[in-house]
Order: C-alpha cells, then sequence, then structure tokens
C-alpha cells in the first residue's frame, strides 16, 4: 500500500538514461573502520527496498543509528516511517532537530526538508535544513551524505538504493574522500537504476549487492573490530 501511494504522488527529477549492464564494474577497498553510522538514500521504488534491507538487518541495526533520505511527498513521511519502525522492530521517525542520533534508531528525513548531521559541542546532532533543493531533490542525498562524511569520516558507510537521477553521487565522492565506503543496490534487484548506477559507474561503489546480500554485507562490516574514525 505504501510502495503503491508513493509510487503514485512521488516527484522525481527526470530519469537519466538507462545505462548497459556493467559486466566488469571496479570496486574501491572498504574503509578499514567500523562504521559508527549508516546513511541511507533512496527513491523510486525505496519504500519497498528500504523495508527489506532493514528487515535483514536485524539486531545489527542495534549497533549505529540509520539515517534516511526518501524521496517522496511531504505528506507521506509519517506513513513511511510508521511502516519502516513495522518492519525493523525499531523506533523510526523524522527526529527532532538538535537530537543527538541514537543507535537502533531510524531517523528519515521529513518531507520537504534536508536531513543532516552536525558537530555540537562533542555531539554529533540531527538538523533539519530548508536549504535549496539539490538535483532537483529536497530532501537530497547529497546534502545528508556530505554531512556524514564530515561528522564520521572513515567511519561513514554510505548506501545508495534504487531510485531516479543521480542524487548521491557527489555526496558518494565526499564520503570516498573522508576515508568511508559506499555500497550500491544491483541493477536486477533495482525498480530503477538511476542513482545506483551512477555510483557504480562513478567508481565510487566499494561493494554491489541484491537487497539480502546487502544486508549482510553490512553485518559483517559492523560486526568488525573497531579500528578508528571519528566521532
Amino acid at each position: 500500500m505504501v510502495q503503491q501511494v508513493l509510487k503514485d504522488r512521488a516527484q522525481e527529477p527526470d530519469p537519466a538514461p538507462r545505462a548497459a549492464a556493467l559486466t566488469t564494474p571496479i570496486m574501491r577497498t572498504y574503509s578499514t573502520a567500523r562504521p559508527k553510522v549508516l546513511a541511507i538514500g533512496a527513491s523510486t521504488g525505496g519504500p519497498q527496498a528500504l523495508a527489506t534491507l532493514l528487515a535483514g538487518l536485524g539486531h545489527a541495526l542495534d549497533q549505529v543509528p540509520i539515517l534516511i533520505v526518501l524521496h517522496m511527498p511531504a505528506d507521506f513521511s509519517v506513513v513511511v516511517s510508521e511502516h519502516l519502525a513495522r518492519v525493523s522492530g525499531r523506533p523510526c521517525s523524522t527526529g527532532h532537530e538538535g537530537e543527538v542520533p541514537k543507535p537502533g534508531h531510524i531517523y528519515l528525513a521529513p518531507g520537504h526538508r534536508h536531513l543532516r548531521v552536525a558537530r555540537e559541542g562533542s555531539s554529533i546532532v540531527l538538523v533539519h535544513d530548508d536549504g535549496a533543493a539539490e538535483n532537483f531533490c529536497r530532501p537530497a542525498v547529497d546534502v545528508l551524505f556530505r554531512s556524514v562524511a564530515e561528522c564520521f569520516g572513515k567511519a561513514a558507510l554510505g548506501i545508495v538504493l534504487t531510485g531516479m537521477g543521480v542524487d548521491g553521487v557527489a555526496g558518494a565522492r565526499t564520503i570516498v574522500g573522508s576515508g568511508g565506503s559506499v555500497i550500491a543496490q544491483d541493477e536486477a534487484s533495482s525498480v530503477v537504476w538511476g542513482m545506483p548506477g551512477a555510483i557504480v559507474r562513478e567508481g565510487l561503489a566499494s561493494g554491489l549487492y541484491a537487497l539480502d546480500d546487502m544486508a549482510v554485507t553490512i553485518t559483517r562490516l559492523l560486526d568488525r573490530p573497531q579500528r578508528g574514525g571519528r566521532t
């Protein structure tokens, strides 16, 4: 129900041309730091992809805060939050300005506002931003990814799921430049391979997975011994 409503109502940028399948994509080496945050971007097909991924992560969700940007109409953030809370068994909300994101909590960007994190003293806090749209999108994945790179450095893990356009590429480049890692959903399991495909074509991905395999990989990364990364 949630997936169909969002498909009917979502305002999407014009899709990028569908690229031919990449038979031998070049993958980057993963960061040596254990992730301290999961930052996820999605668009068309995103609600179902998010539900599948979060359900697959299970208890791994309790180790880090999960920050999500989903391109959707403003009036559906509550509906989607409730849906993701049910399938994940974890609290999911848009959060509050200045709130310190907690492990095991899922934070969804509010409709028509950017979600980012910022340093406030010794803490990292949530910020809801009314800044200009990027890639025709507000909220934009790029805004979230840039802030996560700045605050978490090598310990940032970006995830790009199914969706139209190229939102997330510039932010993913910042995460990679800060020593973090980015993984993308594969073409076969994506409704639209615009956003994740752009990540792969730009050589920014450390992994390319179907959703079930992605959950296994993320769990393995979260279970690694801690080796650094800013907090």
